[in-house]
């Protein structure tokens, strides 16, 4: 493999980005956000299991409608959202998903909670997220220069990982003393507080262009054309497809893992989650110094394939006895390495998108809807199949998300001439 150049514009960053007034107020409303998020990760599947005696299957199709959205509407929202001011759509994301959330405790309260509920309540807030995800990420770079961009990324992602560490441990306390139902309730109140602090951002948005529908099918053609014509997208598309893919099996099962084949408690559940986030944490911490010095192609590169090996090394692992805890230990470590991976990339497309002329389609969304997002639908159905297995079949224990397959296509763009820009 021929000698990559270091990435010129992680060379000469600073180790602070500058917190200007606008920039923090953004931050903030996302890390209030990703807050309540960590603590519907715990409470919502407890809802399923706990409350409703939901089985693997049921469990798993939960969570498919948690990102169904992103394979039916993913492909066009970017250019939907390019047609409306940003911020108001995140508000309205916000609003929608507290609404949503609310509605689980009024249900229990008054004894109607059921299946078919909470998957219209996990259908609605993927619809909400679609659109509140591509308006944040395409607000960031109106308030970030672009070399800050992957500075600003770390501290996002950073920031996203602490209130992971500590949402799920919460959740468990929440569960425990007051249900799953009322734990919903207070990430209501969290997106509730999101939505009162986006419209501070200070920083007038330019007004959106007129477009015709005829225009946004065009825009969607050219933003599949951007993205598939260029090496580099299309090998990271490729490598967050099939990792998404494999761990969203694992992400499906592994809540039916814990709480139900081996009986943890919410708290122990909680307590799990936490030790992956803090292995998130680190890693966020560790992107900058590992991309700037071996470049982000190689770093990228490296991040999937050492993270697919320690998952892969956890799956065998989850036992009910002293082994479990090396598989979470392994878990976490995962996670340090594949951060690298998750902020790396989204950096690269926030910074290279923008001079590309599908503007629409310059955001995270077009991934989402060509690769990333749309495999999940069918990571979920095959988890579901798996958790109709016996209970002693290895198969049940996929939970140690491999994602390491997604290695191959971005060695790939790893050769010279896919590292132009890297």
């Amino acid at each position: 493999m021929a000698r990559q150049p270091r990435a010129r514009h992680l060379r000469g960053m600073k180790n602070h980005l500058p917190l200007h007034a606008d920039f923090r107020r953004l931050w903030t409303a996302d890390a209030v956000s990703q807050a309540g998020s960590a603590v519907t990760l715990l409470a919502l599947p407890l809802v399923a299991i706990g409350v409703l005696d939901a089985t693997a299957f049921e469990a798993g199709l939960l969570v498919t409608c948690e990102y169904l959205a992103f394979l039916l509407i993913g492909l066009p929202a970017g250019a939907w959202v390019d047609r409306l001011r940003h911020r108001p759509v995140m508000i309205a994301g916000d609003l929608g998903r507290a609404a949503l959330l609310l509605s689980v405790p009024t249900a229990a309260g008054l004894d109607v909670l059921s299946l078919p509920h909470l998957y219209a309540v996990a259908f609605g807030m993927s619809v909400c997220t679609v659109f509140s995800d591509v308006a944040a990420q395409s607000a960031l770079p109106r308030l970030v220069d672009a070399d800050r961009l992957a500075d600003a990324n770390v501290r996002l992602e950073a920031t996203r990982n602490v209130t992971q560490v500590a949402g799920p441990g919460l959740a468990g306390v929440l569960v425990g003393a007051l249900t799953a139902p009322v734990a919903l309730a207070v990430d209501a109140v969290s997106y509730l507080l999101s939505a009162f602090l986006v419209p501070r951002v200070r920083r007038p948005e330019p007004r959106p262009a007129v477009r015709t529908r005829a225009n946004l099918r065009v825009e969607i053609a050219e933003g599949l054309r951007f993205v598939l014509g260029d090496r580099t997208l299309r090998a990271i598309t490729a490598a967050s497809a099939v990792s998404n893919l494999f761990g969203t099996v694992g992400a499906a099962m592994l809540m039916v893992l814990l709480a139900g084949e081996l009986g943890l408690s919410p708290l122990l559940c909680g307590a799990v989650f936490t030790v992956e986030a803090l292995g998130g944490l680190l890693g966020s911490l560790l992107t900058l110094r590992v991309a700037a010095r071996v470049g982000e192609g190689r770093a990228m590169c490296a991040s999937v394939a050492v993270s697919g090996v320690l998952w892969l090394s956890a799956v065998p692992l989850y036992r009910d006895d002293w082994r479990f805890a090396a598989a979470v230990a392994l878990q976490g470590l995962g996670w340090t390495a594949f951060m690298t991976f998750k902020i790396t990339s989204v950096a690269y497309r926030q910074r290279v998108c923008p001079a590309r002329p599908a503007r629409p389609h310059r955001r995270d969304v077009p991934l989402r809807g060509v690769g990333c997002h749309a495999r999940r639908r069918p990571g979920r159905r095959t988890a579901g199949a798996v958790a109709r297995r016996p209970a002693g079949d290895v198969d049940r224990r996929t939970g140690g998300t491999p994602r390491g397959p997604s290695a191959p296509a971005l060695a790939a763009a790893d050769r010279p001439g896919a590292q132009r820009r890297l």
